[in-house]
């Protein structure tokens, strides 16, 4: 399936043999802590069927925060926030919800607690697990980290499956390779927009990615250039990264 005239991704849609085009983002969103109007503005702008959020509202009150956020961006929270450690899940009414499960990976003492949100979702025919992470700020941690990510894709046991979030490390680190030796890196499969996605005032820097199993065709990905800047700068310290994918029916 091509791009439009303008170069915009595809639409979501449900094929005739219940193949699907599914919109993903991934976006770190800072606990919500600068505008949050923004912030759903540029959610809605990119019209995704699936949000893998990372930096998720933890503290107090968070499940209140979350829901607003949803809300405001015309979607529903699928799982993850607090009980993830920040990574969280948010959809639209299109998906159809198999399960979910929040996952908290081991404490390495002095460091943030992490987690992984995951899902399993269906469109049309088609099962897609899910994935949200945001690995750790140490190269050791991250790479241990980036092994338990890859475990629990595995474990989902889905013919696809998306992980994205902040990587916290750019392409060529060990972490980002050990899981793009299994994984597919969106960026380099159909890259569209542009690849810097840190920090969202002046991105230097690769540290987002939306990555998948063999399968997922990607239609494009990487920060859609029609978003408005003020927004994106104001929204919080990332910017958001898009893809569209196709994902055939009866795998």
């Amino acid at each position: 399936m091509a791009l439009d005239a303008t170069g915009a991704l595809p639409a979501s849609r449900t094929e005739p043999d219940g193949s699907a085009v599914v919109r993903i983002l991934s976006y770190n969103i800072r606990s919500m802590r600068d505008d949050e109007d923004a912030l759903a503005r540029v959610i809605r702008a990119c019209a995704p069927d699936v949000v893998l959020v990372q930096e998720a509202p933890r503290f107090f009150r968070w499940r209140k925060h979350a829901a607003r956020l949803a809300a405001k961006s015309e979607l529903v929270m699928l799982s993850g926030g607090a009980t993830a450690a920040g990574p969280m899940l948010l959809c639209s009414l299109r998906a159809t919800v198999e399960r979910t499960e929040d996952v908290l990976l081991p404490l390495t003492p002095g460091l943030h607690r992490r987690g992984l949100a995951t899902a399993i979702v269906r469109f049309g025919a088609v099962r897609l697990g899910l994935v949200s992470c945001h690995l750790g700020l140490r190269e050791d941690e991250r790479y241990a980290q980036a092994g338990l990510v890859l475990d629990r894709v595995a474990a989902l046991g889905t013919p696809y499956t998306i992980v994205a979030g902040d990587l916290n490390e750019r392409p060529g680190g060990p972490a980002f390779t050990r899981l793009t030796a299994t994984l597919r890196d969106g960026w380099d499969a159909a890259p569209r927009g542009t690849a810097h996605t840190h920090p969202a005032d002046r991105p230097h820097q690769r540290i987002d990615a939306i990555l998948a199993t063999d399968g997922v065709d990607f239609l494009g990905c990487g920060v859609p250039p029609h978003l408005d800047p003020t927004d994106l700068t104001a929204a919080t310290d990332h910017l958001p990264v898009l893809a569209a994918v196709r994902l055939r029916a009866g795998v």
